[in-house]
């Protein structure tokens, strides 16, 4: 593994495992782009110019489980869009920080609109745009079909692609090692 720089948690050490869980544990923000990770990175767009989006309904079950449990969430994207804001409303999505020149600009707000640090925090993250993120949370992630630069580099690659229950599978994961998981029987990990 040497030659190779990875986000968080450092896989070089035999301790993964444990060090996975003691990070769940430490979570208090989980962050994601829209469109990678939450719409699976599709754009749909109507012949006048409207945009059209959907989410995997599990994933919008399991924002609200984390928020009602005390995890906040929070989702960036460069763009503003009538649907994408309806969608994160439907969502139970309470922090979207929407137009922002930069992932790393909308991290550093949410950090301080909710008295987080880098160390309370999780993100999600699709492609290489989101490298400045991943760099500085204590737990970095990657949807399956994230770009191989990522999954090469991050603590924890979800065994579900981004707009098909990758959401779900790490709020799940978070909130059974933190004990707020009411259905542990079920849990993924």
């Amino acid at each position: 593994m040497s030659g190779i720089n990875y986000f968080g948690i450092q896989l070089s050490s035999g301790d993964h495992s444990q060090r996975l869980q003691d990070a769940l544990v430490r979570v208090r923000g989980l962050l994601f782009p829209v469109e990678g990770v939450m719409a699976g990175g599709h754009m749909t767009f109507t012949a006048s110019g409207e945009d059209i989006c959907s989410c995997f309904v599990r994933d919008a079950l399991a924002i609200r489980e984390a928020e009602e449990n005390g995890v906040k969430v929070a989702v960036v994207s460069e763009r503003r869009s009538p649907a994408v804001e309806e969608m994160l409303r439907q969502a139970g999505v309470r922090h979207a920080y929407l137009g922002y020149g930069s992932a790393l600009e909308a991290y550093e707000q949410f950090k301080n609109d909710c008295g987080l640090e880098d160390g309370d925090c999780a993100y999600i993250a699709d492609d290489i745009v989101d490298i400045p993120v991943l760099e500085k949370v204590l737990l970095s992630i990657t949807p399956i079909d994230g770009v191989e630069y990522l999954r090469n580099r991050v603590s924890y690659i979800s065994a579900y692609e981004g707009g098909k229950g990758c959401i779900r599978e790490v709020i799940e994961l978070i909130l059974q090692q933190q004990g707020k998981w009411q259905y542990s029987d079920h849990c993924v990990m």
